[in-house]
């Protein structure tokens, strides 16, 4: 079993909101991150995806292949978006790291596995000191 690592970045903005709290109860519980106009990150995208080497091509999967698959389903619904408002993925979710990473990965699962592989990672960076993880 071999593991292979993608990185992509892109910028978008969220906030932190229940729309069935108050504003004061989603400051309470969310600080500035629940700030009404917004803020935004520059994120990292980490996938990973496991398998067996092809004996043929000596690849997993073909690396611009992944960027290709990261970028249509995931880059290009994010980059420079409202994670709230834009994104299709998000719609009706807290827009969380965590919940993020949940919904890239189901973007992402069906097309990795179709050429072979497994997803295995999908770790988000928020922040250089915030990450999010998830396996599924």
């Amino acid at each position: 079993m071999i593991y292979i690592t993608r990185k992509a970045s892109f910028n978008a903005a969220h906030k932190l909101a229940r729309t069935d709290w108050d504003d004061d109860k989603n400051t309470e519980v969310y600080g500035k991150c629940a700030n009404p106009n917004w803020h935004g990150h520059n994120y990292w995208l980490y996938v990973t995806v496991k398998g067996e080497v092809n004996p043929e091509t000596g690849f997993l999967v073909d690396l611009k292949w992944l960027k290709d698959v990261m970028n249509t389903y995931v880059v290009d619904k994010v980059d420079h978006k409202n994670l709230n408002l834009d994104v299709d993925f998000m719609k009706g979710k807290l827009a969380s790291t965590e919940n993020l990473a949940i919904e890239i990965w189901k973007q992402l699962e069906t097309p990795i596995a179709e050429n072979g592989a497994v997803l295995h990672c999908v770790k988000i960076y928020e922040t250089e000191n915030n990450y999010v993880e998830y396996f599924g």
